[in-house]
């Protein structure tokens, strides 16, 4: 069972690739929640049982950093808190039980993080670390007079397997409210301190504390350190010369590209050489070629990929005929929206370069 458990979820962090909002730089992380551990057994050489626990709460902290291209890592910490409730003996009795075991400890994940073109973004995440587990637990009351200790520290290698959401807050930048789900999976069985009486559960000393798994559900907020300075406003457009009363008005023409391309359609080629040819006729002493795009991924992660678009439609007009020393190439990124959208949105309209002829 928890074979499958762990492949299935291990298949959350095989998403198909799409493009991420990224985290850029250095970030800290907190969270809060539940845990509800699986049944865990207890055993010695006189037998064995089957501690069975109640939610409690959980508590994740951690301090990682973001690539800009939507992965990231992060050390963290943790710390669950587990109830038990009761005992299963090897005759299947329900036993009275209290106390319970807390966890904590260290792990390191990577996560990635992906646009949806919503304004939440998914993560997946997975990692691995060490956590030690405290126990102190009793149980006592059936009819064979059954009694059970368990106390001590002890460690164990631990993974994690994470799948969450996360939510930008606007008013506050590099601020994101996140919603998180964690399989955890400690590998190891441990021998703690315990004494033991009893018909089908007997001795002291040592009793061995198999492998333990749980399922978390956390709450938090995450925040980006360094938030990337907003893009330089647009240059204000030169003011037409005094001179030149009878210059035909601008004409523009524009080039539209596939999400995160700054390649050439066939399309694209049509409205290109169009311009170059109406420049050749027309009154022109400038080209304008100024590139945009949508607001998906970062403003700095948009401005290099406008440049990009900029320079290959002012490459194409060479091409075509048109002198080089006749364009000035310009990237604006996610600035001057031809239709207005919030974070995160692939809107086909903003993807573009406009060509004016001056």
């Amino acid at each position: 069972m928890k074979l499958r458990l762990s492949l299935a979820a291990a298949a959350m962090v095989l998403p198909v690739m799409a493009h991420a909002q990224p985290v850029t730089g250095p970030y800290v992380s907190l969270g809060g929640g539940t845990s509800l551990m699986n049944p865990t057994s207890v055993s010695n050489s006189g037998g064995s049982l089957k501690y069975q626990f109640k939610p409690d709460y959980a508590g994740v902290a951690g301090i990682g950093y973001g690539f800009g291209n939507g992965f990231r890592v992060e050390l963290g910490g943790e710390y669950t808190r587990n109830t038990v409730h009761a005992i299963d003996d090897d005759f299947g009795d329900k036993i009275a039980a209290t106390g319970g075991e807390e966890k904590y400890g260290a792990l390191v994940n990577a996560y990635y993080d992906i646009s949806v073109g919503l304004p939440i973004f998914p993560y997946v995440g997975a990692g691995g670390g060490y956590l030690f587990t405290k126990y102190n637990t009793d149980l006592s009351g059936t009819s064979a007079g059954d009694t059970v200790k368990v106390s001590g520290t002890q460690g164990s290698f631990a993974y994690d397997i994470i799948g969450g959401v996360s939510y930008p807050i606007a008013e506050v930048p590099g601020l994101s409210l996140t919603a998180e789900y964690r399989f955890m999976q400690l590998v190891q069985s441990r021998s703690f301190v315990g004494q033991a009486s009893g018909i089908d559960f007997t001795g002291s000393g040592k009793l061995k504390v198999g492998q333990e798994s749980s399922h978390t559900f956390l709450i938090g907020l995450r925040y980006q350190i360094f938030n990337p300075p907003p893009p330089a406003p647009a240059p204000a457009p030169a003011p037409a010369p005094v001179a030149a009363p009878a210059q035909a008005p601008a004409k523009t023409y524009l080039v539209f590209f596939d999400w995160d391309k700054y390649s050439l359609t066939p399309r694209a080629l049509n409205i290109i050489s169009q311009a170059a040819a109406d420049s050749k006729t027309a009154q022109t002493t400038t080209i304008n070629v100024s590139g945009y795009t949508d607001t998906s991924g970062t403003p700095n992660y948009n401005i290099g990929l406008s440049w990009r678009r900029a320079k290959a439609v002012a490459a194409q007009l060479v091409v075509d005929g048109v002198s080089a020393s006749e364009i000035e190439t310009h990237g604006f990124g996610q600035t001057h929206l031809l239709v207005p959208t919030g974070p995160g949105v692939r809107e086909p309209q903003n993807r573009r370069v406009e060509i004016v002829l001056q």
